[in-house]
Formats: C-alpha cells, sequence, structure tokens
C-alpha cells in the first residue's frame, strides 16, 4: 500500500483550506468500517482490531468504546471486526477468527450467530436491508439471506466462485488456474449486484440478483487489483478500480456486468499518486470524488473522478487510509492507529 512519507507534496500541492479533521477516539487499535443508521444518523458504530468498537450517539463528535454483552469478559480482544451495518436498529458485525453478531435493539443486546461448519468459505461481509433481514458473502463467494434476524439462510448463488472457476478454466478465463479459493474487497451496491477481487489480485468476478453463478473477467494488464467498487453505490452509474502502484480507472454508466471482457471498458482518471496505493475510493455526490490510501494520502475529485488532486489534510498522520465513507453530506476515512478523520 505504499507506507512512506510524502516528501515535497505539501505546499505546491496544497488546496484551499483544511476539510478533512482528526476526531480523538480513545483507542489506538487500526479502524476497519464505520456505519450510521440512516434513520437515526446521531447514532453510528466504528469497528476493528483487537476487539475494537466504538459508539456515537452524537453523529460522531464523540465515540465511546463499547463491549459485547454476547462475549466473555476479556474475549473480545482477540477477534478483529472487520465489517459492521447498521439500519433501523438492526445492526451486524461480522470479524476474525470467524464472529458474527447481531443485535436487533440498536446494540444495547448482542447475540452470537452460529456459523455451519459447511458453510463454504468465512462470513466476510454483511448488510442489514431491513428489519430481521440481511445479505451475508463468505470468502468463497456464497450469498445468503435471512428474514428471521439469521435464524435461518436462503442460498443466492449454486456453486462456490472455485467451482464457477473450474468448471470455466478451460475455455481461457485469465488467472482462472491460479485462483486460490478465496475472494477479498467484496462490495455490494444499493440494488443487490456484487463485485469480488481474487485475493491474489489477478481477477474480478461480478454477481447479479437472479444469477445462478457469478461471472469471471479477464484481465489484460499484470498489475493487480487493489480494489474495486460501485460508483456511488450503484452499478448503473459505473465502476471504479485501483491497481497496485496508484492507478485509479472508471467506467462510464450502466455497464454490462455479464459482459466477460468489462475491462475493456476502464479508463485512467488523471491522479499523481506518486505511487502510493489508493486503498478506497468514494463518491460523496456526481461531482465529489474522494480517494485514500498509504501513508494518508488524500485526493479530490470535483469532475466525477475524471481528475483528482492531492489534498494535504493527512499528511502529517502516521498510518495507513483504509476506508473513506460518506452517510449524506458526513464524510469518515478510517484507517492505522486508531485514525479517525471527519469531512467538514
Amino acid at each position: 500500500t505504499g507506507v512512506a512519507s510524502l516528501t515535497g507534496a505539501g505546499p505546491a500541492m496544497a488546496t484551499e483550506g483544511k476539510r478533512w479533521t482528526k476526531i480523538d477516539v480513545p483507542l489506538r487499535e487500526t479502524l476497519f468500517d464505520i456505519s450510521f443508521d440512516k434513520n437515526k444518523p446521531e447514532h453510528g458504530w466504528i469497528v476493528g482490531a483487537k476487539g475494537s468498537f466504538l459508539e456515537t450517539f452524537d453523529g460522531g463528535v464523540s465515540w465511546k468504546p463499547r463491549t459485547f454483552n454476547s462475549l466473555d469478559e476479556d474475549e473480545d480482544i482477540n477477534y478483529r471486526f472487520e465489517v459492521t451495518s447498521l439500519n433501523q436498529d438492526e445492526g451486524w458485525i461480522v470479524g476474525k477468527p470467524v464472529i458474527m453478531l447481531h443485535t436487533r435493539d440498536g446494540g444495547k443486546q448482542f447475540e452470537r450467530i452460529p456459523m455451519s461448519p459447511k458453510l463454504p468459505g468465512e462470513p466476510v461481509s454483511i448488510k442489514a436491508t431491513s428489519p430481521s433481514k440481511a445479505e451475508m458473502i463468505t470468502s468463497q463467494g456464497a450469498i445468503y439471506t435471512t428474514e428471521n434476524g439469521g435464524l435461518n439462510w436462503k442460498a443466492m448463488v449454486k456453486e462456490t466462485i472455485d467451482a464457477t472457476l473450474n468448471r470455466v478454466s478451460s475455455s481461457g478465463t485469465s488467472g482462472a488456474s491460479f485462483f486460490s479459493g478465496k475472494i477479498i474487497n467484496q462490495v455490494r451496491d444499493v440494488n443487490g449486484n456484487y463485485l469480488a477481487i481474487a485475493s491474489r489480485g489477478n481477477l474480478f468476478l461480478t454477481w447479479t440478483p437472479g444469477q445462478d453463478y457469478w461471472i469471471p473477467h479477464n484481465r489484460g494488464s499484470s498489475r493487480r487489483i487493489q480494489n474495486m467498487g460501485f460508483i456511488g453505490n450503484d452499478a448503473s452509474k459505473g465502476l471504479w478500480m485501483t491497481l497496485n502502484g496508484g492507478a485509479l480507472l472508471t467506467t462510464g454508466p450502466n455497464p454490462d456486468l455479464n459482459q466477460v471482457d468489462i475491462e475493456n471498458l476502464f479508463k485512467p482518471a488523471k491522479i499523481n499518486s506518486g505511487g502510493y496505493g489508493i486503498i478506497d475510493v468514494c463518491w460523496k455526490n456526481e461531482k465529489e470524488v474522494y480517494a485514500v490510501g498509504g501513508s494518508g494520502i488524500i485526493f479530490e475529485s470535483k469532475d466525477g473522478g475524471e481528475s483528482f488532486k492531492f489534498m494535504p489534510d493527512a499528511k502529517d498522520i502516521p498510518g495507513n487510509l483504509y476506508r473513506v465513507k460518506f452517510f449524506g453530506d458526513n464524510g469518515w476515512a478510517l484507517g492505522s492507529d486508531g485514525v479517525l478523520l471527519k469531512y467538514a
């Protein structure tokens, strides 16, 4: 991810004013995800390494550590909580080693959801879609939905990605024979479409609701994929992709996710990253876009992601920024050593 200092990247590239400011939180562990309840925007959660769980009731002005009633005392420090989703008091947290926690009352009480040993892969992400309903994806690309708070799960895909690639590798899908069996950086848009990256970063896959199988996509480049996502969290607005070495590419609107050579639709954005890895990208609106990455780098676009300028707001903060998310006009960037930045 390019952990180094941006020597000489200060005044010459500075933008007007400082819009990302550091928020003090009562821990120094790596933070991985943040979620706010859209019906109660003042209520939010942050999760991270070594059992980190922070909660706010004032829109993120202050954060307090929380513990889980469903875990034994000091047991939570053994877990790395990576994903959180909060919607209408229905909340989910997923972490490693395999753990899934669920609440129906906004976090007052949590229950631990048992995982079947027959589950293909480990739960790696979950989305609260409505009260008692959620959608989960595993490290092997299995997608399940629940309508009763995790008591029962219904499979949405007929086979794992590994099985799909074994079936299609003879047809010439680039990189299929090197698939390690796991996916990373899987992401879901508002309509239930999915993107996933092979753990080696050498190919990516898509799935749309109603399909029986994932569709693997050829790569025309040997540069590893760092991350991918949907523009504005909506596949109809396009896709974005970052590559090792700091490249950022986007597509136009309405890409056909079933098109095998969809990578041909990606065009490079103008971004002088200096080789630093771009780890995450988020569209605040159709024009404003923010990209974050190694060594606290932040880039801003005001033309919908066609070109980016360096923002020096976090250049003095040691460590990487792993996630950038917006909830309405409220933006957040999270990273290593308990770094939390708020967009003003």
